[in-house]
Order: structure tokens, then C-alpha cells, then sequence
């Protein structure tokens, strides 16, 4: 599809199952995606919220559940963590870059990045950064938007301007783009062919849309379509050789019934043969040598044309 400003994200040219080139040996990349953000809605994590007990537990019994079923099956998994998290809780922090995961950032407080005004985002994310580097001792490389459960769509949160700041900040990779369910570039600048790559996400493989959404108290528990549809994603995936990527909480997967779910199809998924379940920038450092962007981004010039009453 031609690129068009505000419509498409990337050039929409799928790459064909047989041009993925991922390391020798791997059939599927595995990309699990910890969501350490408490906040109910965009304006980003309160005092309530931290004061819920199902983020205590999701600190604690949730977060031991996790690294341990983790070290067991040899998953590195991707934490996308707020900034304000990674400073108040230190110690969840050593915890998780012990086991070999990677901490990734989430916004400043976890918020929707469209409240900021008047440049506040670059802002936001530059200090952003500064705490994650000072609490992790290494800056990091990916950048997540995930929805709230409030929000009124499950798309992510990212405004026009997320993708160009990150990108001149230095970010190697945004974390949950819907234009594909392979690695793509998602533009910047249409006239400069510029843009962040960026890994696949869906809300089908979210676990915030089916444990108590739209949230604890008011939401329906709905574990059975979450692991169908776990289960349905691998299988395709894995067939074709491309990527799987799901979403979880602590504080949503990590007790009961639920973990048992998330535990049995990790199980399974590992047990199948090239499977590579690994950090957002271990997939996004490959892809970028694999498939660099100068060799994969083709933009066509739009061939739509808006007039004063268009609605586009």
C-alpha cells in the first residue's frame, strides 16, 4: 500500500515466510512480554494503584512464579517497565537482570504519551531513560506503549511524534506495532525512508483483555480464550516460521489457574524444536543485520489525493 501520513505506520509489503532469515536452527522466535506497568488508565500509575493488593502480589508470589518457571525452561523474557517502578522497587529490578531478562522501558509513570504537551514527550522519555539507565546500569534498547484497561482501544499508546523521538534518542526497537506479525519498520519520515523497527504485538495474546478486563471488580475472567488463542498463535506461527510474541502480568497470570495455563503452553512451545525465546533486543539486534532497513523499507509515493472536505 503507498505510504499515506496518519493512516499507515509502515510501507504494509509483507515479507514472504521464505525471505525471514532468523538465526540457524530457529523455526520461531519467542517473545515474551512481562507488563510491569500497575496503571489503570493513561494518565499513568497513582497511589491507588500501588496500593492494590493484587500489585503486591504481583511483585512478589507473582514475580517468583514467573522468573521460576522461566529460568526453567531457558525463556528470556522482556519486562516493560515504567520508569517510576524501576525506581521504587530495586530489588524487583536485581531479580529480574539476574535470570537474563532485559528491562525495557514503559513511559515515565506508565502514562499514555498523548498528556503530554508542548514537547513534554521528548522530555518525558529522555528522563525516562536517565532513570532506567541509572536503575538498570545500562540503557535500554526497547521502548513499550501497551494499552491501560481503561483505554478506550487496545491498539497501544503511541502518538505521531513517539516513533521519531525514540528513534533520535537512540532506541533500538519499538515493542508492540499491529502492521505485521513479523518484525517491520515502523516510519518515522516518509520523505527521509526513516524509521524505529519495531516487534509484533496483539491484544488476542494480551492477558490484560481476558483476567478481569476491564478491570478487577467489574471484568470478566475469560482464561479459557486467552489459552486457545495462545495455542492457535504458536501453531501458525510456528508452521510458517515467523514470530510469536504474548503479553503478561504478574499480577493477571501469575496465581492460580491462570499461571497453570501460561506454565502448560510455555511447556509445550519449548518443547517443540527451534523455538528461540529470547529478549526484544535479541530479536530486534538480528532482524536489524538480517534485514536492515535500507534493504527492506520501500515506500511508494501516496496516489491519494485529500481536498478540504476529505475526512481521511
Amino acid at each position: 500500500m503507498p505510504w499515506k501520513d496518519h493512516y499507515t505506520t509502515s510501507d504494509e509489503i509483507g515479507i514472504r515466510d521464505a525471505d525471514i532469515q532468523w538465526p540457524n536452527g530457529v523455526q520461531m522466535p519467542l517473545g515474551v512480554t512481562v507488563n510491569l506497568n500497575p496503571a489503570a488508565t493513561g494518565k499513568g500509575i497513582t497511589a491507588k494503584d500501588l496500593a492494590y493488593p493484587t500489585w503486591h502480589f504481583a511483585l512478589n508470589e507473582g514475580l517468583d512464579q514467573f522468573l521460576t518457571l522461566f529460568a526453567d525452561l531457558g525463556i528470556r523474557a522482556t519486562f516493560a517497565t515504567p520508569a517510576l517502578v524501576a525506581d521504587a522497587y530495586p530489588d524487583v529490578i536485581d531479580r529480574v537482570l539476574a535470570g537474563g531478562h532485559e528491562i525495557a522501558a514503559q513511559g515515565l509513570i506508565g502514562e499514555d504519551p498523548a498528556i503530554h504537551r508542548d514537547g513534554g514527550e521528548g522530555a518525558a522519555i529522555e528522563r525516562a531513560t536517565e532513570i532506567l539507565t541509572a536503575a538498570t546500569g545500562a540503557r535500554p534498547k526497547g521502548w513499550y506503549a501497551l494499552s491501560h484497561p481503561d483505554d478506550r482501544a487496545a491498539t497501544g499508546c503511541a502518538t505521531d511524534a513517539t516513533i521519531g523521538l525514540l528513534r533520535d534518542q537512540g532506541y533500538a526497537y519499538f515493542g508492540n506495532g499491529l502492521a505485521d506479525d513479523a518484525p517491520y519498520y515502523w516510519v518515522s519520515d516518509a520523505d527521509r525512508s526513516e524509521g524505529l523497527l519495531t516487534l509484533p504485538y496483539y491484544y488476542h495474546f494480551d492477558d490484560t483483555f481476558f483476567l478481569m478486563f476491564p478491570r478487577e471488580g467489574t471484568g470478566l475472567e475469560r482464561p479459557a480464550a486467552l489459552l486457545r488463542n495462545w495455542r492457535a498463535e504458536v501453531a501458525a506461527q510456528y508452521r510458517r516460521g515467523r514470530y510469536m510474541n504474548l503479553c503478561v502480568s504478574p499480577a493477571r497470570s501469575g496465581w492460580g489457574h491462570r499461571f497453570e495455563n501460561l506454565a502448560a503452553m510455555l511447556r509445550d512451545t519449548m518443547a517443540l524444536p527451534g523455538v528461540w525465546a529470547a529478549t526484544g533486543a535479541e530479536i530486534a539486534d538480528h532482524w536489524a543485520k538480517a534485514h536492515p532497513i535500507e534493504q527492506t523499507l520501500r515506500l511508494t509515493p501516496s496516489i491519494w489525493q485529500d481536498y478540504p472536505d476529505s475526512l481521511s
